[in-house]
């Protein structure tokens, strides 16, 4: 009886797992994405002037122009734009 529960268990987690494998490369040709969550909006970004690198505005170095802020990616480049702009 111990046998036949454990087949069973196995033989059920088996299918789901080549179910599972079918279904996500059937996703994957087709080109649909797998979870059932919408498409992320765009997030904005912004770009240092120095190296042209895309940052999120909350994780960015900055530095105060004026009334204005000028985003960076890492504090050698706002030290390379504060040495230009000197």
């Amino acid at each position: 009886m111990l046998r036949f529960v454990l087949l069973l268990v196995l033989s059920i987690i088996i299918s789901r797992m080549i179910g599972r494998l079918i279904s996500s490369f059937m996703n994957g040709m087709t080109g649909r994405e797998g979870g059932s969550r919408p498409p992320q909006a765009g997030i904005h970004m912004v770009r240092d002037p120095v190296c042209g690198t895309f940052v999120l505005p909350d994780r960015a170095v900055t530095l105060s122009v004026g009334r204005s802020q000028v985003f960076f990616c890492s504090n050698r480049c706002r030290d390379k734009y504060r040495a230009r702009t000197a």
